[in-house]
Order: C-alpha cells, then structure tokens, then sequence
C-alpha cells in the first residue's frame, strides 16, 4: 500500500498516472499547496522540499520518496511496469527522455504557466523566453515522436506518464498542438487510456481534460 501525498498539477498527476496504469493500491493524501499545506510539519517530514507529490511505502517499512521522478522509478522497479530493464537501448532511451523532462518540459514550462496563465502582462519579456522555450521543446518532442510511437520507443513508459501531464497544459502555455501533429497524435492516444482519466481526478477536482480536437480546450 502507498500513502500518496499530492496535489492535482503536472507532477502530481504523473505520479496518479503510474499507480494507475500498474494497478498498485494507494490512499490519496491532498496536499492543498494553495492553502500552503505542503509547508506542515508532517509533510515535510517527507517532503524535505515542500513539494508535491511524495510517497511512503507502507510495505517497504514506511519508506518515504518525494521528487515525482524519483517516484516514478521507484514505482517502475516496485511494479516490474512501463520501464524496460532488459533491452539495454530501451532502458537508456527510457531514462534519457525522463530526464529530458524534469530538466526542461518541467522547469520551462511551468515558468510558462507562471507568466502567461498566472501573471500575463507583468513582463513580455519572461512571457516571450518561456513561451518559445515551451515551443522549441515541443519542436523536440515532434521530432522524436516521428521516429518512434511513444517518446522513450516503441512501448508507453515511465517517460511518457512524466511528459503527458504538463502537455495537457497546452491550453495554459497557449500551445496549438496542430502545429506539432507527432505530438498530437501521442496526446489522444494516451488520452483514451483509462488511467488517464482515473489519474486525472487524483485528488478530485474539477479542471477539464483537454482534448486538442475540442475548441473550448483552447
């Protein structure tokens, strides 16, 4: 049993959409980071860093993880799921992508939802660097994904389930996924997963799941 501590953003929902697809068995713990409940004593007993998510392993001596890609692996080699240990090239692609996330889609655009959903008008020039790093990231993301089905290979993995959540921001970051028809393609395919829309309501929550077909997503 995992205890799962979270909050409905990008790298909470990643974390929902493993324990979801591997059909390991957790207890949602909200972590209401509006109210600044990440800053209460018995989370950051977890959670050194006071962000969400973070995980204790009520079956492994109530071992605590916090940072969603730490998670993430930790999940896969708990499950035997989604992360490719036997083909050597996979398993590399796999991690290589997963890192590619937390380094740039993650940290870029969130700076993105910071400046143009949360704070438009306060500084162009923050809007117009982010706006075009998220651009160039999805220029990446195209490419790749015109070359293999999923972003890590042939198979859904553990680097997808950390790129597709903050994509699902496209709306925020002021994105048309037609413009990037590779990646739109690997959005509705992961977005008809049941998972997906399971993890989408971890915690419950009433933000709509995009659909780049759908106008009013935009």
């Amino acid at each position: 049993m995992i205890d799962f501590y979270t909050w409905f953003t990008p790298n909470g929902r990643k974390v929902a959409l493993m324990l979801e697809e591997t059909g390991i068995e957790y207890t949602t713990f909200p972590i209401n980071i509006n109210n600044k409940e990440q800053f209460q004593p018995h989370f950051l007993a977890i959670s050194p860093n006071n962000r969400i998510p973070a995980i204790v392993d009520r079956d492994n001596n109530d071992y605590s993880l916090f940072e969603s890609g730490a998670i993430l692996l930790y999940l896969a080699e708990k499950s035997g799921q989604f992360l490719n240990t036997s083909d050597r090239n996979v398993y590399w692609r796999t991690m290589e992508w997963l890192m590619w996330q937390m380094g740039g889609v993650g940290p870029m655009f969130g700076q993105v939802h910071h400046f143009t959903k949360y704070n438009k008008g306060i500084s162009e020039y923050a809007e117009n660097r982010y706006q075009n790093e998220a651009k160039r990231l999805y220029g990446v993301m195209n490419k790749r994904l015109g070359e293999s089905q999923f972003i890590g290979g042939e198979d859904y993995s553990i680097a997808d389930m950390s790129i597709w959540p903050w994509v699902a921001r496209f709306n925020w970051q002021e994105i048309d996924l037609n413009e990037f028809d590779n990646v739109k393609r690997w959005y509705k395919e992961i977005l008809v997963r049941p998972a997906v829309k399971r993890a989408w309501n971890v915690p419950e929550n009433e933000q709509p799941l995009p659909d780049p077909d759908d106008s009013s997503s935009y």
